[in-house]
This record gives structure tokens, sequence and C-alpha cells, in this order.
């Protein structure tokens, strides 16, 4: 295995501050912030990674975001079905405080070992894990299995669905999982396995072990 699988949460978004649950395509476009946020994250990935590939989710944040690494690491953003952020379903747009702990409640159930469970007219988990994962593993297949290639996956995602799709792949114990928020444009790398599996080796700022490394906070997973 010549490199890893770094799943990135986009920049700010004009959702983000309005705290509106955000899921359906295309939408919220960046904000000033998120497009600052985008362009430090291209300057630190050209500074410290080898990537062999940049991909993104269809969302509109996703592909601004991913715009400027493209233009910081001289390589072509590769658009992807399936790897959108967990539908919110009859709850998409709102922002009242009933809402958001509706979806929290949702969110915590998936980590929890309900995968399952769903908002009215909105994703389960393992929605969310049929259609990303296996694009995850077509990435894996065409680049980090590859002995002719070398260097890291990028891939500009969203907040809920990296934060399931980690947890699952890696074995990250749900709570931990549950309780880490990912701020925008941090991320969540994934180092493959002999065996297939995969190995988390860091959650945004926090390295393994993960089992009692919980930091609650204040927390919209989704975006």
């Amino acid at each position: 295995m010549t490199g890893n699988l770094i799943l990135v949460r986009h920049g700010q978004t004009e959702a983000n501050i309005e705290r509106r649950l955000d899921t359906r395509l295309p939408g919220a476009r960046l904000t000033p912030e998120g497009i600052s946020q985008a362009e430090m994250l291209g300057t630190d990935l050209a500074a410290s990674v080898r990537t062999a590939a940049l991909v993104s989710s269809q969302a509109l944040r996703a592909r601004q975001t991913a715009r400027y690494v493209e233009i910081a690491l001289g390589i072509t953003i590769d658009v992807r079905e399936g790897l959108h952020e967990a539908q919110a379903g009859e709850l998409e747009n709102r922002s009242d405080e009933e809402s958001h702990k509706l979806w929290m409640k949702t969110f915590h159930l998936w980590h929890n070992g309900d995968r399952n469970a769903r908002v009215p007219g909105g994703e389960s988990a393992n929605d969310v894990l049929e259609r990303y994962v296996p694009v995850v593993e077509s990435l894996r297949q065409q680049y980090l299995s590859d002995p002719a290639e070398s260097g890291d996956v990028v891939l500009v995602s969203h907040g809920a669905a990296i934060r399931i799709v980690a947890a699952h792949l890696a074995q990250v114990p749900g709570a931990f999982a549950a309780g880490n928020h990912l701020p925008n444009t941090q991320s969540v790398e994934l180092a493959p396995l002999a065996d297939g599996g995969w190995e988390c080796v860091r959650w945004g700022t926090v390295v393994p072990p993960f089992d009692k490394r919980v930091f609650p906070e204040a927390d919209i997973p989704m975006g």
C-alpha cells in the first residue's frame, strides 16, 4: 500500500451559517470564509501530501472546495456519484431546534448500532454506506492497491457521511465518532490494510487510541 485515503469535509457554507439542514444536491455555496478555508486547505495539502487522485462529491460546496485544492495541487478533480451528504428528507432546509434534535438523535442512533434509523423521508446509515463505500473501494483498487501508483487519495465530501463511513470502515468506536465534531475542511485519514480493511490514523486533529477520546461540543454533523 503506497498511500492513504483522506476524507475532507468541505468549507463553510451559507447553510452552515444559517444552521440549515442542507443535504439535497446541489446544495449551498461556500461563504467567503469557506473560500478562504478551501484555499488554505489546498496550500496545506500541496505542502504535506503526495496526491494520486482528487475526488469530490457532486455537491456544489464540495466541488468548490476541491477546485481550490485542484489549483494548488495541479491535479484534475474527479467528481463521482454516491459521495453526497446523508439525506435529511422532510427536514431539508429546516433550522428549528426540534428538527436539529431529531437529526442528532438519528445520527447518534446510527453510531450506537441502529443503522436502519432515519428521519422522515431521509436516508438510513445503511443507505449512505451502500452508495458511498463502493466508491471508496473502487478508489482503493484504482490508486491504493496498484504498485504503479503512489500517493494519497483526497476525497472532498460531507460531515455526517464521512463520520459514519469512516467509523464503519475502520471500526472506530461509535461513541467517539458520534461525539467528535469534524469542522469545515478538517479531515479523517484512513490507511488501507493488507487484509482489505482500513485503519483510522487521524480523526481531525486526534490520533489513536480513540476509545476514550470524546470531546463533546455543539455539533451539526451534516453539511
